[in-house]
């Protein structure tokens, strides 16, 4: 009997501990977004901080985007990337973690990111449309080509990706594909002045 006393008051002890904890994380998350919306990162962060545990995948994440608003882009990276272990196919984990990658100029390490990303989904169409800029950037307009033809076939009539396809096509020497993309970036954008500026050098 006595021994069945002392279990149930554990047993009653840790539920009341969990609770308390759980209690305590969901306090400290709700006070940060308050603080973060205060402009009041470094406490935002230190209450994080208070509830820190490494395996849980929520405040990883969370000290990923705090630590990176805050300018600390080594802290956030290496927060991103602990979330990322702790849930591999996380495409806003990996979305974070190229943060402060672009942040430090790391773009090898961004374009890793992103390829991971379609690996799980081909057809994550802002990843096609940042991998089309990223090669676009360093004029390799062929790989550039490839992500902002995919993008289009996926989304025929939205801005972002026709006028860069658009612009692809005319460093390509595709001329006339190049001349109806512009074309239909005016019927979205009328007075367009990237797409009347690449109808002018066509004309």
């Amino acid at each position: 009997m006595k021994t069945i006393i002392i279990i149930t008051f554990i047993l009653i002890f840790n539920m009341l501990h969990s609770q308390t904890i759980t209690e305590k994380i969901q306090n400290n998350f709700a006070t940060s977004y308050v603080n973060e919306k205060n402009g009041d990162y470094s406490q935002a962060i230190k209450l994080m901080k208070e509830i820190y545990d490494e395996k849980s995948y929520e405040i990883n994440l969370r000290l990923g985007w705090l630590t990176y608003i805050a300018g600390n882009y080594t802290e956030s990276a290496s927060y991103y990337s602990r979330a990322i272990q702790l849930q591999p196919l996380s495409e806003e984990a990996r979305l974070g973690y190229i943060l402060p990658l672009s942040a430090m100029g790391n773009w090898d390490a961004v374009l890793r990111e992103y390829l991971k990303i379609l690996e799980n989904n081909p057809y994550q169409t802002t990843v096609l449309y940042r991998i089309g800029n990223l090669y676009y950037g360093r004029n390799d307009f062929n790989k550039a080509y490839t992500y902002f033809e995919k993008l289009v076939n996926l989304y025929p009539f939205s801005y972002d990706g026709l006028l860069m396809f658009a612009w692809t096509n005319y460093k390509l020497g595709k001329l006339k594909e190049a001349k109806v993309l512009f074309q239909k970036v005016l019927l979205l954008s009328p007075d367009d002045p990237s797409a009347k500026e690449g109808l002018s050098l066509i004309k």
